[in-house]
């Protein structure tokens, strides 16, 4: 790896532009652009085709989007199919602007405009490179050469757009603008502003596109601040972003630029674009909803979202991609769990509506996660306050603390003896196998009871290997009563050291009580059991007998 090829690419704005810093939020949502059937489209392997760009622009509007770049149509008879379907089929709404993209060239242009006669609302986003590389080693032009090349595509667009049907709106774009001197950029955009004329009625969008990131995201923020406040015509322009994401910042490049001053942003779902991507609008208005800023795009049904663009673009969303990923909420580690399982009981005990839950930094329900599935997940990494939670949240089991971490070891053990992660199926699974209702190898075939001197008679037949015996005891109770005759049927001599029951929410079980009892033997390890019954006492029974028959297996 020889560092000394690479030298800095990228100019810095001239003097100091440094207002945005003294912001710490974005406080309202920017206008938000999709380029995803342009610019996520032609880096696909296998370009959409109409129908699925069909499919695709539903769901676009289904999010919510305003603004859709539809196409290159001179670039492709696909391209330019699709934009006349959505005109012919009457498929735009009347709140909806399509966008189409053109180099500054004629034939292009007038190919451009064809495909948009009888558009409701179109924005020509028209474009031309003027960075150093370009100018130097693609185009071989002055500085001046290629300003007049904006200026002229600039005519030509105002021109046809007056002899053309339909509501047309203007961009320019230097393209590979952060590969470009700040103040030659402004030139070429004021002068395209000054053939444009932006107006009351006439307003032009000035995208300043990180065609390639060459810079920290601070820097392009000084490059934004220094263009929106030096752009003529300023009231009546529109400041637009267009990142890629070359070094992996493409979403703080976006976040700096709008506290710089821009007003707009064109980007795609999950970050689909050229080389590493385009910015990802998904993380970039979940940031802002996190925030309690409305991002003005509906993004509350994140699955199937997910699901409609993995199907069209056959492009996968990664597991850890933030907030739409498969496991963006999941926590194994066992202190995340119970920190989050605290956190979850915190909000319901203090009936708060504001979300401070540990580790999760939005709601899952939001976007139409559950917890059970996505938040608490079981493997050898997981801890007993998140295994303990999910059996009580989805099952309505609530363990007593000693024995939920006993519960966790086994769990944790067959995740990692069959090397995979638990359903909460498997939890429920492992925690009836183990503890609950236990009938092996002693049983209780018949049991009656009677008050008699401030406690209980009773008579108790215990069965063991298909033989009954029937054990006549008195206690305080009738748990105390029945562990009497346990330890007269078996000679045993432990200590019932943890008792504990609550009803069960009938939506989890068939039962409507449950008992915790946990069994001290002499050398001061405690085995436990689990009982589930319609009466309360004969729960607490089946946990002693569950309980006990661990006691003689362990």
């Amino acid at each position: 790896m020889d560092t000394s090829k690479y030298s800095v690419g990228y100019y810095p704005a001239p003097g100091t532009h440094y207002k945005w810093v003294q912001k710490d939020h974005i406080e309202k949502a920017p206008a938000w652009c999709s380029v995803d059937l342009r610019d996520g489209n032609q880096s696909l392997i296998i370009p959409m085709s109409l129908e699925e760009k069909l499919e695709f622009y539903k769901l676009l509007l289904k999010v919510g989007f305003k603004e859709i770049e539809v196409g290159f149509p001179a670039a492709s008879e696909t391209e330019y199919e699709f934009l006349r379907t959505l005109i012919e089929r009457d498929m735009i709404p009347d709140d909806v602007t399509v966008q189409v993209l053109t180099q500054c060239r004629e034939h292009i242009i007038r190919r451009t405009f064809d495909a948009c006669k009888g558009a409701p609302n179109a924005i020509i986003h028209f474009y031309n490179s003027v960075s150093v590389a370009q100018r130097e080693q693609v185009f071989r032009k002055s500085k001046e050469e290629i300003k007049q090349i904006a200026i002229d595509g600039a005519k030509l667009v105002k021109r046809l757009a007056a002899e053309y049907e339909g509501n047309f709106r203007f961009e320019y774009s230097p393209e590979s603008f952060t590969g470009t001197e700040p103040e030659y950029a402004l030139e070429v955009c004021n002068a395209v502003l000054d053939v444009l004329e932006p107006g009351p009625d006439n307003n032009v969008i000035i995208n300043l596109p990180v065609t390639v990131e060459m810079s920290l995201p601070h820097v392009y923020a000084s490059q934004v601040e220094y263009m929106s406040e030096n752009l003529k015509y300023r009231e009546y322009v529109t400041v637009s972003l267009h990142p890629h994401n070359d070094r992996g910042t493409g979403v703080a490049d976006t976040e700096l630029a709008l506290l710089a001053g821009a007003d707009r942003v064109e980007g795609t779902l999950f970050g689909n674009g050229e080389r590493t991507g385009n910015v990802d609008i998904v993380t970039l208005a979940m940031n802002m909803y996190s925030h309690g800023v409305e991002p003005k795009l509906d993004f509350s049904d994140m699955p199937s979202i997910v699901e409609v663009y993995e199907k069209c673009t056959r492009m996968h969303v990664y597991e850890r991609s933030p907030y739409a990923g498969a496991l963006v909420f999941a926590a194994f580690s066992g202190s995340h769990q119970d920190a989050i399982a605290k956190g979850m009981n915190w909000r319901k005990e203090k009936e708060l509506h504001e979300w401070t839950v540990p580790y999760i930094p939005i709601d899952p329900e939001d976007i139409s996660r559950t917890y059970d599935a996505d938040v608490i997940r079981v493997n050898s990494q997981s801890g007993k306050g998140g295994i303990g939670y999910l059996l009580e949240q989805t099952y309505g089991y609530v363990l007593p603390p000693k024995m939920r971490e006993h519960f966790s070891y086994l769990c944790k053990s067959v995740s990692d003896h069959d090397h995979r992660e638990l359903k909460v199926s498997d939890v429920l699974d492992i925690f009836k196998e183990h503890y609950l209702d236990l009938k092996e190898p002693i049983s209780i075939a018949n049991m009656t009871f009677m008050q008699k001197d401030g406690g209980v008679d009773a008579y108790v037949t215990f069965e063991k290997n298909g033989e009954k015996s029937t054990m006549h005891t008195t206690g305080n109770g009738s748990l105390d009563a029945v562990s009497n005759a346990l330890k007269a049927y078996t000679g045993s001599a432990y200590k019932l050291k943890v008792y504990t029951e609550h009803s069960v929410q009938e939506q989890c079980s068939d039962s409507t009580a449950a008992a915790y009892i946990g069994l001290e033997k002499e050398n001061g390890t405690i085995s436990w059991g689990a009982g589930t019954h319609t009466d309360i006492i004969r729960a607490g029974i089946n946990a002693l007998i569950s309980a006990y028959n661990n006691l003689i297996s362990e």
